[in-house]
């Protein structure tokens, strides 16, 4: 069975439902998991099934946060600090919400995402060198506090993921020992067995993987 966990430090509704008429899922995990290849796959089953889905990616989904991508992926710009790196994915991750995200929910419209706040927690957080908390405290900030209804984290372990990537951009560049703190961040918050967030085995095959996902999905779709 697959494990869960509650983003650390980021609470839902008191009454446990979404706040909106659409629902909010994330995809996350370490490079390498097939979070584009699953989320488009679960967008095109969801939209055979006559829904509506936004689907969007961190950093990114906004004319801003495409520009904040290439510059915070991109192997040969500036250097940037640890602080400067988590305030730059923040102001993506902010302009998102604000523009695109909340909008879709309150609209009643499903809204997919490839990685969100517990990717900031874990990468510049339990990975990187800001305490993990403080990452929490910023996130909460930036997003207004908004929850996902639902967040998958597709498991590989560093040195599948990193040859599936292929060290392409600036982050997957860093050395194997990161990736497997990030790898470890991602399972020890799944190992607080809370309810919100579960880990999928995306070793397997793609289709496997897909169907691991759907039914995590329905349990959240109104």
């Amino acid at each position: 069975m697959p494990a869960s966990a509650r983003e650390p430090g980021l609470r839902p509704s008191p009454s446990g439902r979404s706040l909106f008429k659409g629902r909010f899922i994330v995809l996350d995990g370490p490079d390498g998991g097939g979070k584009t290849t699953q989320a488009n796959l679960l967008c095109e089953a969801l939209s055979r099934e006559g829904r509506v889905v936004e689907l969007t990616r961190e950093p990114g989904g906004t004319p801003l946060g495409e520009r904040l991508r290439e510059l915070l992926l991109s192997t040969d710009g500036p250097e940037i600090g640890a602080r400067a790196e988590l305030f730059l994915f923040m102001a993506a991750r902010a302009q998102l919400v604000e523009s695109l995200v909340r909008p879709a929910l309150e609209a009643g419209r499903i809204v997919v995402s490839e990685r969100y706040v517990l990717s900031s927690i874990v990468y510049q957080g339990l990975a990187g060198s800001i305490p993990a908390g403080e990452v929490e405290s910023i996130g909460r900030s930036a997003t207004g506090g908004l929850v996902p209804d639902l967040t998958v984290i597709l498991d590989v372990d560093a040195e599948t993921g990193l040859r599936r990537a292929g060290r392409s951009d600036r982050i997957e560049q860093r050395g194997r020992s990161y990736h497997e703190r990030v790898r470890q961040g991602f399972l020890s918050l799944a190992r607080r067995d809370l309810k919100g967030v579960f880990v999928v085995d995306a070793s397997r095959p793609v289709e496997v993987v897909h169907q691991d996902v759907m039914r995590l999905v329905r349990d959240v779709l109104p």
